[in-house]
């Protein structure tokens, strides 16, 4: 293409590009059957350990969480508020030592 090309120029050039687009696209070789089945096999066996192995990440994190739950409701339960009694108790407690110190 030139600067002076004219546009009865420019579009044989376009037909013909096409043309040989068109030529190369019938040129070539037809699927295998057989190579293709293989191929779209695989893919399935590709996306089924990746399917596997997302659910065993979420399994392995959903396990984690319950376990971090289940720890944070211990520490929740040992840091819970002592018992009237309980408070009664440590209360005689430092009572009984102030009076032993006496």
């Amino acid at each position: 293409m030139t600067y002076n090309s004219t546009y009865q120029d420019r579009a044989g050039q376009s037909a013909k590009a096409k043309q040989k687009a068109l030529e190369q696209y019938r040129d070539r070789p037809p699927v295998d059957e057989k190579l293709a089945a293989e191929r779209k096999a695989a893919g399935e066996a590709r996306a089924a350990a990746k399917a596997q192995k997302v659910a065993e990440k979420k399994a392995e994190r959903q396990a984690k969480a319950e376990a971090a739950a289940a720890e944070e409701a211990a520490k929740a339960a040992a840091a819970a508020p002592k018992s009237e009694a309980e408070l009664k108790a440590a209360r005689d407690e430092r009572y009984a030592k102030r009076k032993a110190r006496k």
